[in-house]
């Protein structure tokens, strides 16, 4: 039986070797601290982060149905289905979301 963990944004195997992290699907800045986290993909978690901010992710985005259906990440995640499941590369363009509202 196979243990790897499947990254539930972008749905490809997490290998032990991949870089990854824990999401907060509620930030813990907004009241998530204790709430519910995903395991994933580092470069989904940081895609996920340079795409939304903190607010909005509280807001609008807190479930990974939601998150998949931003037109930003849906076109990253049909981007990244197509790397090996242990591929990671730089966020392009400047980290958004850090701003506190």
């Amino acid at each position: 039986m196979d243990d790897t963990p499947i990254c539930p944004l972008c749905q490809r195997p997490i290998p032990p070797e991949a870089k990854q992290s824990l999401h907060h699907l509620i930030p813990r800045l907004r009241g998530g601290k204790g709430g519910p986290t995903v395991l994933l993909h580092q470069i989904c978690h940081n895609e996920i982060h340079a795409t939304l901010s903190e607010a909005e992710l509280a807001r609008n985005y807190n479930t990974i149905e939601a998150l998949q259906a931003h037109p930003r990440l849906a076109r990253f995640i049909g981007w990244v289905a197509r790397r090996p499941p242990d591929f990671h590369s730089k966020t392009p363009g400047a980290r958004r979301g850090w701003k506190r509202r």
